[in-house]
Formats: structure tokens, sequence, C-alpha cells
């Protein structure tokens, strides 16, 4: 049993630091996971505070079929692509879903330290929201392709078969902007 798991139960059993250890573990992760859905850090982060409260208020079970984060990082996605549901059927906007995309990149840039992983996510941003997903839970998140499936709701091969059309994409996108990244 993991650690996220081993504080759920204790939050689950009434002891209130399990959720605070929960959410320091887990938010930086899951915020950035979440951008990836809406392009918006800010909204990325109320997605995520959304996702923590509904561990509080439903207390949903946790069956240990997967990892602990898989689960959290579905939980979240689930609650991202409801956002973009509602979101889409209504075309008005509120003044708090607009942000500036600089204080986008400050945000990412304090989180994102050098130079070189900065231009891989700002290349990434471009690319498609799946291959996007996909790279960001593989090598950023460090998730086996099994749990990506899981997350994604993908077949291993499918996840596959993501990873490398990703992978292509970011390089072509990268070599756009002159660089090349040895790791691709």
């Amino acid at each position: 049993m993991d650690n996220g798991a081993i504080n759920y139960r204790r939050f689950l059993a009434g002891e209130k630091d399990g959720m605070v250890d929960l959410i320091r573990d887990y938010k930086d992760g899951l915020t950035l996971y979440l951008n990836s859905f809406v392009n918006n850090i800010g909204i990325a982060e109320e997605l995520m505070e959304d996702t923590f409260v509904r561990l509080v208020v439903k207390r949903p079970r946790y069956s240990e079929k997967s990892t602990f984060k898989t689960w959290l990082y579905t939980v979240g996605r689930n609650i991202a692509l409801d956002y973009l549901r509602k979101s889409s059927k209504d075309p008005t906007s509120s003044i708090d879903d607009m942000y500036d995309v600089a204080d986008t990149e400050n945000v990412e840039a304090d989180y994102i330290k050098s130079e070189q992983n900065l231009m891989l996510h700002h290349a990434m941003q471009k690319l498609n929201p799946e291959y996007r997903q996909v790279l960001y839970l593989v090598f950023f998140e460090n998730f086996d392709n099994a749990e990506a499936a899981d997350v994604m709701k993908k077949t291993r091969r499918q996840i596959e078969n993501l990873i490398y059309r990703a992978k292509k994409a970011l390089k072509a996108e990268l070599e756009k902007e002159g660089f090349v990244y040895e790791g691709l």
C-alpha cells in the first residue's frame, strides 16, 4: 500500500492530517496534469481543489485496483472532463476565467526550473490534448503504461501508440523552435 492510500485511509478513519498530507503530496502534480486539459493554470488549480473537495465530501471508495495516485488522477480527470462539457455548453465566461498568460507562465516557471524543461513544457502546450496528457503522465509523473491507460481510459496498446505519436509530434515541435532534445 502506498503513502497516498495510507493517508486516505487515515482521513477516512477521522484523522484530518491524512487529507492535509494528501494535498501536500499531490496538489502540484495534479494541477499541472489538469492544466493539460484546460490550458489555464488558474482553472487547473480550481479543478485540483474540486478533486480534493470531492474526496472530503463524497468520500469515494478506493478499491486498490491501481495505485492511489492513478486513482486520484482519474478522479481529477473526470472532474476536468465535466468542467469542459459544462463550459462548452455555456459560451459565456466569467471574469474569474480570464487569467493573464503571463501569470500562467510565472507559476509554471517556478515549478519548471530549467530553461530546457520550460521550452519542453511550452512545446507540449502546442500538442494535441491527448498527446500532452500521455506525455505528462508517463514522463513527468512517472506513471507506467498500464497506469496511464487506467487514467486515460485506454488500452495499454493505445497508450503505447499515443506515446510514440506524441514523442514524434513533440520532437517536430521542438525542432521548429530550433531546439533538439536528446531524450526523444
